[in-house]
């Protein structure tokens, strides 16, 4: 397929910037009343595609007129369409402080530095992007914190934005990286950060430490994700707790989303498009759960792109999952044969994502495009705060 078919207009107003958020009125003895505005990661919106019947559910019943908010159908609401014996193939990797803000020495220009990921615990040597990049050379130290305790110095060029750190902090790891991950913030996408209100005085918006509570899944585990797998973020304790007294399993995958998920791509052809690699695993206790759900005839869910691309990373010819420890650079659109799961879960995102990709390859182009513009009609969110789309194969 070709670029230039995942097209499509999306208002600016329509990208989610913060987690869902609902109002809840308090009235009090008095006859007074209070609005709360309450975060409530499990009740943004879910459209339910039906694959081979070609519909799709946008409203819980049917709706006379102009639909009311409560009328769509809530991300919370997927529980109904699964049953005792199901399985949810979840990703458990845990998204870490990865965006710094410092200083050059001597200029004391502000600077950006996006931790991607450890080379060397032993030489505090991590790989980095940088912002402005132009102005970062090898040789260069970059101060961190007021004190000037949190030093780094930039020992190569791995890309044009791309950096090699040496931390100059001498001191055990655990205790560098406590020091260290203190001064991050939660690694928001650039389309949020870029566009949510700045305070005075400021060149860009600051995520906070609520933002590091909702950027990151309930259920988060295993340490290495730069980006949060946007679907799993939705998933609350309560939904959990519901899946466990409705029999539904959970399959724990590790797949540490990194940022090539927002690369823009630049051939019109997609097979000539080349995905970063992402580290993965899957474990055999992953595998029993997954593979025995299908050999029962049970539903099995891949819940998020990510978990998509790892299970077809490590799905075997006979249709069930392996244990898989390494990396991916796995890169889905249609036309795909999948070889594992039966019905997806994933977020609404933006025109050319591959994640838009992955989605049209399994729900099928034209009627994922279709539920697209639908979302874009009815005023759905987008992007890893926003609405959802349950696929399903009936």
């Amino acid at each position: 397929m070709k670029l230039s078919q995942f097209k499509f207009d999306l208002p600016d107003d329509q990208v989610a910037l913060y987690p869902h958020s609902s109002e809840r009125v308090l009235n009090r003895a008095d006859g007074t009343s209070q609005v709360f505005k309450i975060t409530r990661r499990d009740e943004s919106r879910l459209m339910v595609l039906h694959r081979k019947s070609g519909t799709i559910d946008m409203f819980k019943n049917k709706v006379k007129g102009k639909p009311k908010e409560e009328d769509f159908i809530r991300f919370k609401d997927v529980l109904d369409y699964f049953n005792e014996g199901d399985a949810f193939i979840l990703n458990d990797t845990k998204v870490f402080p990865a965006r710094l803000y410092g200083t050059k020495e001597k200029t004391d220009a502000k600077i950006e530095v996006f931790l991607l990921r450890e080379l060397n615990q032993e030489m505090r040597l991590w790989d980095v992007l940088v912002e402005p990049a132009r102005k970062i050379r090898i040789g260069n130290k970059l101060f961190f914190d007021e004190s000037g305790t949190m030093v780094a110095e930039v020992i190569d060029n791995t890309t044009s934005r791309g950096r090699t750190l040496r931390f100059l902090y001498d001191c055990p790891h655990d205790e560098f990286k406590q020091e260290l991950y203190a001064l991050g913030e939660a690694p928001l996408p650039r389309y949020i950060i870029d566009n949510r209100p700045k305070a005075e005085g400021e060149d860009f918006a600051h995520a906070d430490d609520e933002d590091m509570e909702y950027f990151q899944s309930v259920f988060a585990d295993k340490e290495g994700a730069v980006t949060a797998p946007g679907t799993n973020i939705h998933f609350s304790e309560h939904m959990m707790k519901m899946m466990e007294i409705k029999g539904i399993k959970p399959a724990f995958i590790t797949l540490h989303c990194g940022l090539g998920n927002f690369h823009d791509i630049e051939v019109e052809d997609l097979t000539k498009h080349k995905m970063d690699s992402e580290e993965m695993h899957i474990t055999a206790e992953a595998c029993k759960v997954v593979n025995e759900t299908k050999e029962a005839g049970h539903h099995v869910c891949a819940v998020g792109a990510s978990v998509v691309k790892a299970t077809e990373s490590a799905v075997g010819t006979d249709g069930f999952l392996k244990e898989y420890d390494g990396w991916t650079n796995k890169f889905i659109f249609p036309p795909y044969d999948f070889g594992l799961a039966d019905s997806m879960l994933v977020n609404f995102y933006h025109p050319y994502s591959t994640l838009l990709m992955i989605t049209a390859a399994f729900g099928g182009y034209d009627l994922v495009m279709e539920a697209y513009d639908k979302a874009v009609k009815g005023g759905y969110k987008f992007g890893c705060f926003g609405d959802s789309l349950l696929i399903l194969n009936d």
